[in-house]
């Protein structure tokens, strides 16, 4: 199963946010074999992601074997090691990685979720969880099902309004009660003491996590946060390649990983994540993992599945799986059981 063309395209999202998520945004990956078989994936970099693709990435698979996943990922990361070891290149690559595992999948006649675990029960529904803003939202969110919120806090400012946040915090556990699963995201907007001074305030709350509370590169603040804070660290979303994820795990840096599959080095990487961080007994939850891509592995290697809601300004995978009573299951179909559109690459 000889690789015979590559190509991407970034697909219209009007909806997007007007920022780097729309400037380098999502892209979409298609790797066409000998075998008349098309395999697709979902990357990031917007028109960079896309001429990397569509220039070196190309030119390293064309003519290979598109079954031997695994070292295809090595050899285009090692390609690629000059310029490429995390951000945009990665982000890139992702894609193409997506779309061999898609192939794959496709020409074993079986969903990716089963090529990872031949045990996995495709009949279970997934939890699900929504990023929600204010009480409002997580009063619609537990009205349609689902029994974990994450709690967006980036609006109460730079340093953030301790009071006003710890009292939106309150109320969302209100109304989730004892029971619900409650995160706070901060969108890498805050500094150490900051972020210990919010946890501090809002540890009675029961916080299942307080993701990415400062930039993902600041390690030295990280192991302070480990170290002291009572609620429990979440990070590694804007993370690349196994060795990234490795420097969390020997420092003990987050408790919660979230990897991005879109973006982290594709399907091969988040597999490798997973058994990394089973290994020192660090808890995966990808993001956006009610995306189709991360779904399969979340079904196949998860421990304690939780998907994230997916971004709802990407539409155009035909077939992807919808939340149902906050509640997400994959279908049967071969690969990861999506298409395109044919009018997307005209």
């Amino acid at each position: 199963m000889r690789i015979t063309e590559i190509r991407a395209v970034q697909p219209p999202t009007p909806a997007a946010p007007t920022d780097w998520r729309t400037q380098l945004g999502q892209i979409v990956v298609q790797i066409t074999t000998d075998s008349a078989l098309c395999g697709y994936g979902v990357g990031g970099g917007g028109a960079a992601g896309i001429h990397v693709i569509e220039t070196v990435l190309r030119d390293f698979l064309i003519g290979k074997d598109a079954r031997e996943v695994e070292k295809l990922h090595a050899g285009m990361c090692r390609h690629t090691c000059f310029y490429g070891r995390s951000g945009l290149v990665i982000m890139a690559l992702s894609g193409v990685d997506l779309a061999l595992w898609d192939l794959r999948g496709k020409a074993a006649g079986q969903p990716v979720a089963r090529l990872l675990n031949k045990h996995v029960d495709l009949s279970r529904p997934l939890p699900t969880y929504l990023t929600v803003f204010d009480e409002q939202e997580t009063e619609t969110a537990l009205n349609a099902g689902h029994r974990a919120v994450k709690l967006h806090v980036e609006r109460f400012g730079v340093p953030p309004r301790i009071s006003d946040l710890s009292d939106q915090v309150s109320k969302a556990r209100e109304i989730l009660g004892a029971r619900g699963e409650l995160m706070i995201d901060a969108f890498a907007t805050w500094d150490v003491a900051s972020a210990l001074n919010v946890a501090n305030a809002i540890q009675a709350e029961d916080i299942a996590w307080l993701e990415e509370p400062i930039p993902p590169d600041d390690y030295t603040g990280y192991r302070e946060l480990a170290r002291k804070s009572p609620v429990p660290i979440a990070g590694g979303e804007h993370e690349y390649l196994a060795q990234g994820f490795q420097h969390l795990l020997e420092n003990r840096l987050h408790a919660v990983l979230q990897p991005d599959v879109n973006w982290c080095g594709g399907l091969t990487t988040l597999v490798d994540v997973y058994r990394r961080a089973q290994d020192a007994d660090v808890r995966v939850c990808p993001h956006r993992g009610c995306e189709p891509y991360a779904l399969h592995a979340i079904a196949a290697l998860d421990r304690q599945p939780l998907a994230e809601s997916g971004r709802a300004w990407f539409t155009c995978l035909d077939g992807a799986p919808a939340i149902e009573n906050g509640h997400i299951q994959l279908s049967d179909q071969p690969g990861f059981g999506v298409s395109v559109s044919a009018e997307l690459w005209k």
